[in-house]
């Protein structure tokens, strides 16, 4: 059984209970060394093999899981945030199951809640926008053509772009052409969760400026979108005239639907 492991933000006690108790069992662990706090690999055993895939390829990275595997070693395989987004995972569980070797996905706290923590918001607030946009600015990794920013810009949504931190020039040019405005509330959350962790608040019209001013070109997250205003109505889940399933809305003689 080879464990995929979401390391969680950064801040070492925001992995998982069930993360942790892995990395404490494990004989061989592949960590991503370039975003990984180290901190965590002192849960591991003296005995543990570590191995910094920063610098290994695909086929170097399966050949330690099947190494792992013949000698019935416990192998953990640890991932930044959550190994869902931008993890690379697919392509590892696809050799995988080329080699019929069982896996599991162990989900860790993503850096985008570590930002919404970072920002104290809430990435959905009624009455200014009940969707969020996960995606990145295309650089060396393509984007399909249905994904560009100026088309998801059409949404004025909250949108969260990840690995896009040295290509703001180009993304500030996209959003404002897709419909943003240029005094859109932005944020720029640098290694969210760490300890040097620093928040850089600007509008759209200046993002490309304001990163550059204090020097963000990576390990940063931007969000984009009216939700960072502070502006929303209320929820009406607590509000006291509305009903639902276990509560009665005040002064009503309706039951609860």
């Amino acid at each position: 059984m080879i464990h995929f492991v979401g390391a969680g933000p950064g801040a070492p006690d925001l992995i998982t209970v069930r993360g942790a108790k892995l990395l404490g069992e494990a004989d061989v662990v592949i960590y991503a060394g370039s975003l990984v706090n180290p901190e965590l690999l002192e849960l591991c055993q003296p005995s543990c093999q570590i191995h910094d895939s920063a610098s290994m390829t695909l086929e170097q990275v399966i050949d330690v899981m099947l190494d792992s595997e013949q000698r019935g070693a416990c192998c953990v395989r640890l991932h930044t945030g959550d190994p869902a987004l931008y993890g690379a995972i697919a392509e590892q569980m696809a050799e995988l199951d080329q080699h019929g070797i069982a896996y599991e996905l162990v989900p860790g706290v993503s850096s985008l809640f570590g930002a919404g923590a970072a920002l104290k918001t809430e990435f959905t607030r009624p009455g200014v926008t009940q969707s969020l946009i996960v995606t990145r600015a295309q650089g060396r990794t393509p984007v399909p053509e249905r994904e560009r920013l100026s088309l998801l810009a059409q949404h004025g949504t909250t949108m969260v772009l990840f690995l896009s931190a040295s290509l703001l020039d180009q993304a500030q040019e996209e959003l404002l052409a897709g419909g943003y405005d240029a005094q859109t509330p932005v944020a720029i959350v640098y290694r969210a969760t760490w300890p040097d962790e620093a928040i850089y608040r600007c509008q759209l019209g200046s993002l490309a400026v304001c990163a550059r001013e204090h020097g963000v070109s990576h390990t940063a997250l931007v969000v984009i979108g009216d939700v960072l205003s502070g502006e929303g109505e209320r929820s009406r889940l607590y509000d006291p005239s509305f009903s639902h399933g276990f509560r009665e809305a005040e002064g009503s003689d309706e039951p609860c639907a």
